[in-house]
């Protein structure tokens, strides 16, 4: 099924919304595996966490008992250290479907669930207080909260105690697929002092889905298996010397909006919300301190190994704007409109600086437009007051998605399609615009 078989678009260039909104739920149920969604048949047939999250968020306006299911099967898989893996295998999946598979990782909780050793960025409880919402009845009758709450609790435990690696307050990551933004720009610098692998010790499963013109080169794919092996052969111990560390402000950010819908959760289930509001307050106030960079109206990785901040501007910069009570939303909103976003000039947020040095249309997150990074963007412009621009910025991601049959992301300036088509995450994102959020 494509999406010019259910939409069609007017010549004033407005969207049949319904037409969107029912080729959007196609897209989710043909990827439903009876538990989770996977983000594409094809590319990535297994759960991913941070997809899982933004896919709960479109599922709530089709089905919030699905929703509820989404979130439950990734927390069933969270290890006994609090830690959410980032990729929860599919047993019905073959093992060699995608490398690295269960093999390569050789890890899971007591369950006996195989899963990745590393995390993605904590978009989970954010997800679940508005899962919740779509349908409190439900969630009660079925003790979604009571349940998620303690798990969702120990997972920030676990970002702000064994993660805390710079020892001020923020959440490190160790590994770029744990930012979410593999490829960025910003992770050339940290990775530079990783040895790759040859690329005759992995099989890249990925190029046999999408155009390698689209995707991680292979002296990349082969650093990110050496991060991944070293990490897997400490035992995934965070206390054990790691040769990429690095304070992410997207991650954190994100962290902050998680601390603050747990604390309504804890409200909620009858637990002391304030440790969690408390919390959002001192991350913040480190994103502030540690990772702001007032010259460049824009926050900055900071490279925990290396030392010093990262200086590129990729996307991670800005997805700070959705963090309530920012005192430097109006700097960013004025980086995102200026030269190196170009927002309301170019096919939705571009995921890195339009005159940056490294800036690629076609490559992953080297320049590409991401819906759920449009999203957040989206989210903090209404936070603080830009409803035109928020409504542009809606309206670009609806265009963008509807004429690339769902695409995983965009070339910002032509607003052609890459990666898979069918994917979950942008028809989640497509629902939950057309539902007014």
């Amino acid at each position: 099924m494509t999406f010019t078989a259910t939409v069609r678009a007017t010549r004033s260039d407005r969207l049949d919304a319904a037409g969107l909104r029912h080729a959007a739920a196609r897209v989710l149920m043909a990827n439903w595996t009876g538990s989770s969604t996977v983000p594409s048949r094809t590319l990535y047939p297994h759960q991913w966490s941070w997809d899982s999250a933004f896919i709960a968020l479109g599922l709530r306006h089709l089905s919030p008992r699905r929703a509820q299911r989404e979130l439950e099967t990734l927390l069933g898989a969270q290890w006994d250290d609090g830690r959410l893996p980032h990729i929860v295998f599919d047993a019905a999946t073959p093992a060699d479907a995608y490398f690295p598979g269960p093999a390569f990782w050789r890890a899971g909780p007591n369950s006996g669930v195989r899963t990745s050793g590393i995390v993605q960025p904590p978009v989970h409880a954010l997800a679940a207080w508005q899962v919740y919402r779509a349908d409190p009845a439900e969630a009660a009758r079925r003790g979604f909260l009571a349940r998620a709450y303690p798990r969702l609790a120990a997972w920030h435990r676990y970002l702000g105690t064994r993660r805390d690696l710079g020892g001020h307050g923020l959440a490190a990551i160790v590994h770029p697929w744990e930012s979410g933004m593999d490829n960025s720009p910003c992770w050339d610098g940290p990775l530079a002092r990783v040895e790759p692998v040859p690329p005759s010790c992995f099989r890249r499963r990925d190029l046999d889905h999408a155009a390698s013109a689209d995707r991680p080169t292979d002296r990349d794919y082969g650093r990110y298996v050496r991060l991944a092996a070293d990490y897997r052969d400490h035992g995934y111990d965070d206390a054990a010397p790691h040769a990429f560390a690095v304070e992410d402000p997207a991650f954190n950010a994100l962290l902050v909006l998680s601390e603050l819908a747990l604390a309504r959760i804890a409200e909620a289930v009858g637990a002391d919300p304030a440790p969690h509001r408390r919390r959002a307050e001192e991350v913040t106030a480190a994103l502030l301190d540690r990772l702001w960079d007032a010259p460049g109206g824009l926050f900055l990785c900071r490279d925990l190994v290396g030392g010093g901040p990262i200086r590129e501007h990729g996307v991670a910069g800005l997805v700070p704007l959705a963090v309530p009570g920012l005192p430097v939303a109006a700097d960013l909103v004025r980086t995102a409109c200026g030269e190196r976003f170009g927002l309301g000039r170019v096919h939705m947020v571009p995921s890195y600086d339009l005159t940056g040095h490294a800036f690629d249309p076609a490559r992953y997150w080297r320049g590409p437009s991401w819906f759920n990074i449009g999203r957040l963007v989206h989210l903090g412009l209404l936070e603080h007051g830009e409803s035109a621009r928020a409504e542009a910025l809606r309206a670009s991601m609806l265009r963008a998605a509807a004429r690339s049959d769902f695409a995983e992301y965009i070339d910002p300036l032509t607003g052609e399609g890459h990666g898979s088509t069918g994917f979950a995450w942008t028809a989640a994102t497509v629902l939950d615009l057309l539902a007014g959020g």
